[in-house]
């Protein structure tokens, strides 16, 4: 807890009469979705319910605009508008009678996203089955911690299992909500749905504990297209385009709904990046098997046979992915969805390394077209490793090593680090847009 938010709480409780009902109690979040050039939604928990406000400024000081929701409620959701792009905002949430839980400043404030196609710096965290609630998962978030003060990230993604073993309102408190308290307050989250979260939440119905947490742009509230659903959705920063795809709970097939919203996603792109993040990866040798058919019941080989060449025909640049608990990342490939015994030459685009300063970066040329290439990274190991034979053909470097992902985009630059749980680099690579 936030000493602003301790001081806070402690004065009420003194100032209150006796006999007087206590102010609501903070016992989640704040915590940042939806961001926009122009909004932010500002989730917070309360242990009562009562109104929900939000006063924000450009200063701590100024911090005197409210937006507010309807109705009495514990779960408080909180849409502000009339915001200007790439701006820092600082803000407090609070109720309808001025108690305000916490103050204004560095540990409560936001940046606004850029106006759309902007180019500019563009830092992203990713944590891949990181919900273990250990010392694991908070040394993991240490070592990017050092980082993030460099330059801190502009958002973060979450690569499913998030919070284990059964994705329970009690576990995504204390793998989620207790472990990421400040780096939530500041910069807003973008989840998809694991297997392990799939146990408490239905993607058909839309509902379950991940459902009733996130606010996921099924409206395109955020770029992109329209998916009319919060199991898969797609959004603009700045000049990177991202992909969420729900690869447990919805239809993985060629002609279903999912993929036939990915292809008019793709199709209407026309930023200079495109990302994919969803949870069972289509190339891994860890602790899941992509070649099995009865691994994770055919989910892997679905999303490889299926989605893959949707998303490589449409220009995808870089696939997230969590669920086997190590570190893999492939070579720049092309049109390799079969198994790993099918892995042709013509299908590794480039054999090397990727690195700048061994055998060069990775290269495409700018614009989305079809077939360029795509690294393909598994990276559940924010959380746990569980080793396996990391032999995947596929992959250039394979590590049973804890760490999360960290992209640095510059124009038509990206920079990948794999970190380690003590922040030290344990693999990297560079994809390079030529004009």
């Amino acid at each position: 807890m936030g000493w602003y938010l301790w001081m806070g709480l402690v004065t009420w409780a003194l100032a209150a009469p006796q006999g007087v009902a206590q102010p609501a109690k903070l016992t989640r979040g704040p915590y940042l979705q939806l961001p926009t050039h122009r909004s932010m939604v500002v989730r917070w928990r309360t242990d009562r319910e009562s109104k929900g406000y939000v006063r924000w400024g450009l200063s701590p000081e100024s911090a005197t605009n409210r937006a507010s929701h309807k109705g009495i409620l514990s779960e408080h959701v909180v849409q502000i508008d009339g915001l200007q792009p790439n701006t820092r905002y600082y803000y407090a949430v609070g109720t309808e009678t001025n108690r305000w839980l916490g103050e204004p400043g560095p540990a409560f404030s936001f940046i606004t996203s850029p106006a759309p196609g902007t180019v500019q710096p563009v830092r992203v965290w990713a944590v891949g089955d990181a919900g273990t609630a250990t010392t694991n998962q908070v040394n993991v978030r240490k070592g990017f911690e050092a980082w993030h003060a460099r330059q801190p990230a502009d958002l973060w993604l979450m690569l499913g299992d998030n919070a284990y073993s059964t994705g329970t309102d009690r576990q995504y408190q204390r793998a989620v909500f207790d472990v990421y308290t400040d780096l939530l307050r500041r910069v807003p989250v973008w989840p998809t749905l694991g297997n392990h979260d799939a146990y408490s939440a239905d993607s058909s119905t839309q509902s379950g504990v991940y459902y009733d947490i996130f606010s996921l742009p099924s409206r395109a509230q955020c770029g992109g297209l329209i998916s009319g659903t919060e199991a898969y959705y797609s959004f603009d920063f700045a000049n990177v385009h991202f992909v969420c795809l729900d690869s447990h709970d919805s239809d993985r097939s060629k002609g279903g709904a999912m993929a036939e919203w990915l292809r008019a996603d793709l199709a209407g792109n026309s930023r200079d990046w495109i990302i994919a993040f969803f949870h069972h990866p289509p190339y891994t040798k860890g602790s899941h098997d992509s070649d099995k058919l009865s691994d994770s019941s055919g989910r892997l080989v679905e999303m490889r046979e299926n989605i893959l060449p949707i998303l490589e025909a449409g220009g995808v640049d870089l696939v997230l992915t969590g669920h086997s608990h190590s570190y893999e990342r492939s070579f720049l490939l092309n049109g390799h969805y079969g198994y790993s015994t099918n892995l042709a030459p013509s299908m590794v685009l480039d054999r090397g390394s990727g690195r700048i300063d061994h055998e060069g970066a990775y290269k495409k040329d700018a614009g989305n077209a079809a077939h360029q290439g795509a690294v393909y990274i598994c990276a559940g190991s924010s959380g746990q490793v569980s080793g396996g034979k990391l032999n995947h053909p596929a992959n250039w470097v394979s590590l049973n090593k804890l760490g999360s992902l960290l992209l640095d985009f510059d124009g038509l630059r990206l920079d990948v680090r794999f970190l380690g749980d003590r922040g030290q680099v344990r693999d990297y690579f560079t994809l390079l847009k030529k004009p």
